[in-house]
């Protein structure tokens, strides 16, 4: 799997649980000790920030990773895209 596919689903996941708990990107920069640039650029998944500002988001949002092994869809799970 590509790595800037990577960053960019764990951006859009922090972006979502950033909004689930109705933080401002201001709010959560603040709170994870960084600019709101900088956390704009983390829920973009750009592969030019440190990996410690995407920890620092991760712990201000007391959230975690979880690595799982990627998969390629089923047969089933294709034909539900193609029908």
């Amino acid at each position: 799997m590509d790595a800037t596919l990577l960053l960019e689903r764990l951006g859009s996941q922090i972006e979502d649980m950033r909004k689930s708990r109705g933080l401002t990107q201001v709010q959560l920069a603040y709170q994870a000790g960084m600019t709101r640039q900088k956390l704009a650029e983390v829920e973009k998944g750009s592969p030019t920030v440190a990996v410690n500002f995407y920890a620092k988001v991760l712990a201000a949002l007391n959230a975690e990773i979880k690595v799982v092994s990627a998969r390629r869809p089923t047969f089933e799970e294709l034909r539900e895209v193609f029908q």
